[in-house]
């Protein structure tokens, strides 16, 4: 009997034993896949650089007015994380575009007019003819040496890379992410470095280079024969298309592109920079948010990730010309961007763990917001809002200064408009004059016309995402480059 019992006993727990190690084989061939030789799904880290290029705090702040009024928020605005960061160059106290850019992207403190290169290198001027054409890199070989982007960082990473902006793609903030160059006016010489294979080009972004590049600047890589700048007969457009590289130089052809059949993208849609958002023809030009969100498409088909550099680029421009209509409206169509990208992050990771998005500036500007004005809500066809002349605030009268003349709310350090007399000539000044887009707004120091210059204050730096928690103090520009890279493990 005992043994009868016994035997059920082990019988029993046979049985239980084998169906436990067949459920356990199960799970545990399910849970680390055991026998399976594909390697899991990485999981892709994106970075997504914002740079406004002379988005000073004070056009920030005007911007906002113009856009949705005192009390109301641009998307840089609600940005969680915020810093504010030291614009200085190596040898300059105002930076030009091209070392500050360059020190996000390298980590270097560079001179003025240099991009992406060591710190002692000299801006050479370019040669030129006798007509001021440039003819060529004045570099010299002995003279400093390249020091890797972010970018190119990126790109030994196997992550996709791409740089938007409304510019030409080879100004100064673009060209300080793929090319290295002693001075920033070589546009020829740095449009080449984008070229894959082609004489001239850079290395360092890999076999097949850049995989998104939009904007402006078509002459720089079109023949003199054909209108364009390059007096050694190369068509870089041609050798791009060569590469395997869509092609569009206006919105519709750029529109017609499908991202999910496409794996690089160039768009030229300019000869020189493009239109300022004021004026953009929409079925020729497309918008800063639009060429953002298709090149995400297309760099987002790598399971890696990717790093997308994104300018508001002529928001600068208009503010060297001092008409303030025009550097509003950019920087809103540039915010209109960041609105544009975080939406579409979201989509595929919606709480932005493996994506850091950026919004920063390069430098500030002179621009000012002038007396005790009212508060005057956003700027509509009825109402001028900021770009008005100053209403006193407790009486709603135009304020007069010590000629008996209005003045407008928006001024600058210095441009091109300053009286020479007595402003009591200026008695007329009022809203339809100050809020044209073409009005150029007063100065106090006269300079020639389009050359107001940037100003040295610190600018804003907003984040949002994976290791945005990291940006925050006064910062170096140099010291974002070592943020950025540690957020995507470059």
């Amino acid at each position: 009997m005992y043994n009868m019992k016994r035997k059920a006993f082990l019988m029993t727990a046979l049985s239980i034993a084998a169906a436990t190690l067949i459920t356990g084989c199960g799970n545990s061939s399910t849970s680390s896949n055991q026998g399976d030789t594909t390697p899991p799904t990485p999981t892709p880290t994106n970075v997504i650089f914002f740079l406004g290029d002379g988005m000073g705090m004070t056009t920030m702040t005007a911007a906002r007015i113009y856009s949705v009024g005192e009390d109301g928020e641009l998307t840089m605005d609600t940005l969680p994380e915020t810093a504010f960061v030291k614009t200085f160059s190596n040898d300059a106290q105002v930076t030009d575009s091209a070392p500050s850019m360059s020190a996000y992207m390298t980590g270097v403190k560079m001179n003025n007019e240099v991009i992406s290169m060591s710190t002692d290198t000299v801006a050479n001027s370019p040669i030129a003819d006798a007509n001021g054409n440039l003819l060529g890199n004045s570099c010299g070989s002995s003279n400093g040496k390249s020091v890797p982007t972010l970018l190119e960082q990126a790109k030994a990473k196997g992550l996709s890379t791409g740089v938007v902006t409304t510019t030409r793609v080879t100004h100064a903030t673009p060209a300080a992410t793929y090319s290295h160059i002693c001075h920033r006016d070589l546009e020829n010489d740095i449009a080449a470095q984008a070229v894959p294979g082609g004489a001239g080009y850079n290395s360092a972004l890999g076999t097949n280079g850049l995989d998104v590049l939009l904007g402006g600047g078509r002459q720089f890589f079109m023949t003199s024969k054909d209108g364009g700048k390059r007096a050694d007969g190369r068509d870089l457009i041609a050798e791009m298309k060569a590469k395997n590289y869509a092609y569009a130089s206006n919105a519709s052809e750029f529109s017609a592109i499908d991202a999910s059949k496409t794996d690089r993208l160039l768009g030229l849609f300019t000869s020189s920079h493009m239109s300022y958002d004021l004026d953009r023809d929409p079925a020729k030009e497309p918008s800063l948010a639009e060429m953002t969100t298709k090149a995400m498409d297309v760099l987002a088909k790598n399971n890696k990730g990717y790093f997308l550099m994104v300018e508001g680029g002529r928001i600068d421009h208009a503010l060297h010309e001092t008409t303030a209509k025009k550097a509003l409206q950019d920087t809103v169509a540039f915010d209109n961007a960041i609105k544009a990208a975080i939406a579409k992050a979201r989509v595929s990771d919606p709480d932005l763990k493996n994506t850091l998005i950026v919004v920063t500036a390069d430098h500030d500007h002179t621009l000012v917001l002038n007396g005790y004005a009212k508060r005057t809500g956003k700027t509509t066809a009825s109402n001028a809002g900021v770009l008005g002349v100053v209403k006193d605030y407790v009486t709603g009268l135009v304020t007069k200064d010590n000629d008996g003349a209005p003045y407008s709310i928006i001024g600058f350090g210095n441009g091109e408009n300053r009286t020479q007399s007595s402003r009591s000539a200026m008695a007329s000044l009022d809203d339809s004059v100050t809020s044209a887009n073409l009005y150029h707004q007063e100065a106090v120091v006269r300079v020639t016309a389009g050359n107001e210059t940037h100003g040295g204050t610190d600018v804003f730096l907003g984040a949002i995402g994976k290791g945005a928690d990291t940006f925050n103090g006064t910062i170096d520009n140099t010291k974002v480059n070592a943020l950025v890279k540690a957020a995507a493990g470059l």
